[in-house]
């Protein structure tokens, strides 16, 4: 059985959430850190997963 999770990505600079990704918690244990596009500042920021 997949070991799958949908987890939110937050904005470490705005605090937006703008984008959802999923990860296979079993064979990547650590949290999600993602450089991703924020519409808000315009430029690409670091984004980090973050809980329910």
């Amino acid at each position: 059985m997949p070991q799958a999770h949908i987890a939110r990505l937050k904005c470490t600079e705005t605090g937006h959430i703008q984008y959802w990704s999923t990860r296979n918690k079993k064979s990547c244990p650590d949290p999600l850190k993602l450089k991703k596009y924020n519409p808000r500042l315009k430029k690409h920021t670091l984004y980090k997963e973050t809980k329910k």
